[in-house]
């Protein structure tokens, strides 16, 4: 599908009706659209669930949301015009599929992997009306995509599930388990989860995922 703002992969249920829920899933950088969609069919089958693929071109089926510099520390990690720029995006792309279903902001969950999880918690945070249940795996809150005053937002509605591997080799587990703390003092509900691997979802990760949407459902 190409002619929203971005390429996708969509898998609708047999029947869409009031019970249906929306499912955006938003890769990680060298990734596509094709990667967390194999989740797809071990999820809960009255979910769209809808995989789009990141605008910038690496290789051959590689994309990435915005340049990453591997060698940089915290600071230095992102490329912020670029990954501002794809917070927009992704923003209007929720807008448009949820305006195409007809599936409100309530009835969506945006679920992230690493570079994808570093922008659903900025667009969570930026447009808490828009997104609101949000699966963040092997990622981190990125302050500079963040609102200025972080008081000027409805963040009452906000809920996170977030994971992270002990020995990730990308994303620094110590950069990841800022979060919870930080959703804490903004009273933003969460859960935080470690699992024993590196860059990656474990089993039991994506079935503690998995529970956690249908328990929302």
């Amino acid at each position: 599908m190409e002619n929203l703002s971005l390429k996708y992969l969509v898998q609708e249920p047999n029947e869409i009706n009031e019970k249906t829920r929306l499912l955006i899933l938003l890769h990680g950088y060298g990734s596509n659209e094709e990667d967390l969609f194999s989740f797809a069919s071990e999820l809960p089958e009255n979910l769209i669930i809808v995989s789009a693929r990141a605008p910038l071109t690496l290789s051959f089926g590689s994309y990435s949301w915005y340049t990453i510099n591997f060698t940089g520390d915290a600071g230095k990690f992102s490329d912020i015009p670029e990954a501002i720029e794809a917070r927009e995006t992704i923003a209007t792309f929720i807008s448009e599929i949820q305006e195409r279903y007809s599936i409100t902001p309530q009835k969506t969950f945006l679920l992230g992997f690493s570079q994808g999880t570093i922008l659903s918690y900025s667009v969570a945070l930026n447009y808490p009306e828009k997104i609101q249940k949000v699966i963040a795996l092997s990622g981190y809150v990125n302050t500079e995509l963040l609102p200025k005053d972080l008081t000027s937002k409805d963040y009452s509605k906000l809920d996170f599930f977030i994971s992270h591997g002990t020995v990730d080799q990308v994303i620094p587990l110590d950069w990841a388990n800022k979060a919870p703390e930080f959703f804490n003092k903004l009273n933003i509900k969460n859960s935080y989860q470690e699992y024993p691997v590196g860059h990656g979802v474990a089993p039991q990760n994506f079935f503690a995922f998995k529970k956690w949407i249908e328990d929302r459902m």
